[in-house]
């Protein structure tokens, strides 16, 4: 795991000890630059590049009036609000590489600029060392935020936690398949939260049939790699309330017996960041010390096609005892959490919260930036709002009566897929999703637990260029929104 270590100064920017210096510019107008007293000549030496401020423009400048180190400017666009200065220092650390330590200023007169400032050099500053014989320019391994006030201790925690987080998910995500089977994430897990009050339980296959979850061992048993069931849980004796998270883990998705084409199959080792994101979230919170009862149910499994694969037509038995027709033996991430659905709702959180790359659908809908939003209704504005103050973005979309029925099957309760149909294939996922979210108690007329469904197939993986903070590869996508979610002072 790799980002910069972060600290936050009062002191002039002019005194610093970095190697250089960083500044984010909001827009002007270059025919006439600004006049900036503590940067004789700065705006002057931009206008003449033609650089205007506009959000992500980045720019090397020579100002030998300003400052003799080594000088970069980003911009911020005409709001300069929070979203902003974080995806623009994102965007400057990211691309000023070379330096060993940077010195970030923002030139706005808001005092609150420097956390999104300190997120946005911490998440643009991530870098996985992965497997080059050369590796490329480095990036800043300090950065240091010049800020006109002293914040909070515990807000710089809050920044640092949420980078180690985002940072794990893009480790693990970003590990070759060959090297991260069910049982290697499983061990990953446990080291992940060694030093911490967490508690770990690992089922394995044995544990699995005992246990009947059906859906997992049906995804896995194609492989020469056994899945788990991964519990990790953070219970502190002040805890508030409890919010379970249950997240995707395939190790890698051949697609199974319903094989994927070849240019589909490419980065399928990416179809565990929602177990991976469920660990992050949970070792955060702990390590914040949030006084909330936080578990993850990490749904671990190898989609692979061999003579032991699951069939398509074959029924599978969920812990709950549900049974389901695999119609699409790719359409395995919903039979996986299934089973994490049913075993986290026996200890009757408050809120259930999925995460995973479940559908291509969602990236046809939604595109690739926002996460698909899927619930109970409060539940979800709760997410949403976090969500937004994180600067994630995200859409609900709706769980339709009228689609209920799609889910029968002629021979078992339930079908994992739709064949023949595209029509709103992300939405049957989620009502598919929804059957096994249990009840607040043991009662049978009990309401259900109030349940967020999070689909990252789109917002997970950046295919594309890098942008902001976010480069091309595993994004951690939601895991800060997660934090906050898990974090809130109270839960509807």
């Amino acid at each position: 795991m790799s980002f910069p270590d972060l600290s936050v100064h009062t002191t002039p920017l002019r005194e610093t000890d970095a190697t250089a210096v960083l500044l984010v510019v909001p827009s002007f107008d270059p025919a006439e630059p600004p006049v900036d007293d503590d940067w004789p000549g700065l705006f002057e030496a931009l206008s003449a590049t033609g650089f205007s401020g506009s959000l992500h423009a980045f720019q090397r400048v020579y100002a030998p009036q300003s400052t003799t180190l080594p000088l970069a400017v980003v911009g911020a666009g005409s709001g300069a609000d929070p979203a902003a200065i974080r995806e623009a220092v994102g965007t400057g650390i990211r691309l000023l590489t070379g330096f060993e330590s940077v010195a970030v200023g923002v030139l706005t007169a808001d005092s609150e600029h420097w956390r999104p400032a300190a997120e946005g050099a911490t998440l643009g500053g991530y870098r996985f060392d992965g497997y080059k014989s050369e590796q490329p320019k480095p990036r800043a391994r300090r950065v240091q935020v010049h800020a006109s006030v002293e914040p909070a201790a515990e807000d710089v925690a809050a920044v640092v936690a949420e980078a180690s987080a985002v940072a794990l998910v893009k480790d693990l995500v970003s590990i070759p398949a060959e090297w991260l089977g069910p049982a290697d994430f499983a061990e990953r897990a446990v080291a992940s939260v060694a030093d911490l009050p967490v508690t770990v339980d690992v089922y394995d296959e044995e544990d699995l049939r005992d246990g009947g979850f059906g859906g997992i061992l049906g995804v896995g048993q194609g492989s020469d790699r056994p899945p788990r069931l991964v519990r990790v849980d953070y219970a502190p004796e002040d805890a508030q309330r409890h919010v379970a998270l249950v997240g995707k883990g395939i190790t890698f998705d051949t697609g199974g017996l319903s094989l994927k084409p070849p240019a589909s199959m490419v980065g399928m080792k990416y179809d565990m960041c929602g177990a991976a994101t469920a660990l992050a979230v949970v070792r955060a919170v702990a390590t914040l010390g949030l006084p909330v009862h936080a578990t993850a149910w990490l749904c671990i499994a190898d989609n692979m096609p061999s003579g032991n694969a699951t069939r398509p037509g074959d029924v599978l038995r969920i812990a709950d005892g549900t049974t389901v027709e695999v119609l699409n033996t790719d359409a395995e991430g919903r039979l996986v959490l299934a089973d994490g659905l049913v075993a986290a709702s026996r200890e009757h959180p408050d809120v259930i919260v999925d995460v995973a790359t479940l559908t291509g659908a969602i990236t046809i809908a939604l595109g690739n930036r926002h996460a698909g939003v899927m619930g109970e209704d409060a539940a979800v504005a709760d997410y949403l709002a976090v969500s937004a103050d994180a600067g994630e973005l995200a859409w609900q979309l709706p769980l339709p009566a009228h689609m209920v029925d799609e889910l029968d099957s002629p021979i078992a309760d339930l079908q994992n897929a739709k064949i023949g149909d595209p029509a709103g294939g992300s939405l049957f996922a989620g009502l598919f999703l929804r059957h096994f979210v249990g009840r607040v108690s043991d009662e049978p007329d009990a309401p259900r637990i109030p349940w967020v469904h999070l689909d990252i197939a789109g917002v997970g993986m950046n295919k594309g260029a890098g942008y902001g903070f976010t480069d091309k590869g595993p994004t951690g996508a939601t895991v800060r929104s997660l934090i906050r979610f898990v974090g809130r002072e109270e839960t509807r």
